[in-house]
């Protein structure tokens, strides 16, 4: 089991966080947080260097606010761009696949 950073910590618990609000949103409207939350998570992780300490730390205070506003239970659905949604269908299903791969060879 590896150790991480309490960083890489913070980051990862953000991250249930913001999984835990998409469970907590009306069934029609998961899939457009779960897109939102993933394509913003990895996005912003390719968009900064890990070594970039500060800026991550921006980024976790900024997520944490996002977050927070969208915990709200008055918010039952967010919008979400082309660009998201075609980022979605390159990128989903990417760990089945590579389960499948590695449990038939």
């Amino acid at each position: 089991m590896s150790r991480h950073s309490g960083l890489q910590r913070d980051v990862l618990a953000l991250y249930r966080r913001a999984l835990r609000m998409v469970n907590s949103k009306p069934p029609a409207a998961q899939p457009k947080f779960r897109l939102f939350v993933r394509y913003s998570f990895k996005t912003q992780a390719n968009a900064i260097s890990p070594r970039d300490i500060s800026a991550i730390e921006h980024l976790l205070r900024r997520g944490k606010r996002q977050i927070e506003m969208y915990e709200d239970p008055n918010v039952r659905d967010c919008w979400v761009s082309r660009e998201m949604v075609e980022w979605g269908e390159r990128n989903n299903g990417r760990k089945e696949e590579q389960h499948r791969t590695t449990s038939t060879a």
